[in-house]
């Protein structure tokens, strides 16, 4: 049984928009590709002629035409903006992690690893859970290397030591 045709009456100031548009230059490919759907609705092809001349399928060209006619042209053409996933860390959280790796280790371990930071940074409750490669990921993109003793600023003790090439850890 063969679909009803989508009834699609495109106004000429949206027509006028599309032809600016497809003039306009450089353009996202779904975005050109919806207007050239939309101006071929409106010269009376039916979606699976438009379909096969765009190499869309037919229900994307009759779902451009619900759009157009239920929200508008701007709808048609472009997608809703998508929430995206949030943040693992906030800034504050960021910021107490890294300030808990630039001090010591914890009593028994000689440095910090990437397992032990997301292991602390949860039993000292400064995030609910964690997983050691959002931990990995945050120290990557703050260009910090905790289990580099030469790569570490630390206050006290280890500010004096020397490293095996006989040059200072501050210095390196």
């Amino acid at each position: 049984m063969a679909r009803h045709p989508v009834p699609i009456k495109v106004k000429r100031k949206d027509l006028a928009q599309i032809d600016e548009l497809l003039r306009a230059g450089i353009q996202q490919v779904r975005v050109v590709l919806r207007a050239l759907a939309l101006r071929q609705l409106a010269g009376g092809l039916t979606a699976p002629h438009v379909a096969q001349s765009l190499t869309l399928s037919s229900k994307t060209v009759r779902l451009i035409a619900h759009r157009y006619n239920s929200n508008g042209l701007q709808a048609a053409l472009y997608e809703r903006q998508r929430p995206g996933r949030q943040p693992i860390f906030d800034s504050s959280q960021k910021q107490r992690i890294i300030a808990m790796v630039c001090g010591p280790p914890p009593q028994g371990r000689a440095r910090w690893t990437v397992r032990l930071i997301a292991e602390q940074a949860v039993k000292r409750k400064l995030v609910p859970q964690v997983g050691r490669e959002s931990v990995r990921v945050l120290l990557e993109s703050h260009d910090f290397k905790p289990w580099r003793k030469t790569n570490v600023v630390r206050r006290g003790a280890d500010a004096g030591l020397h490293s095996a090439h006989g040059r200072s850890a501050g210095r390196l």
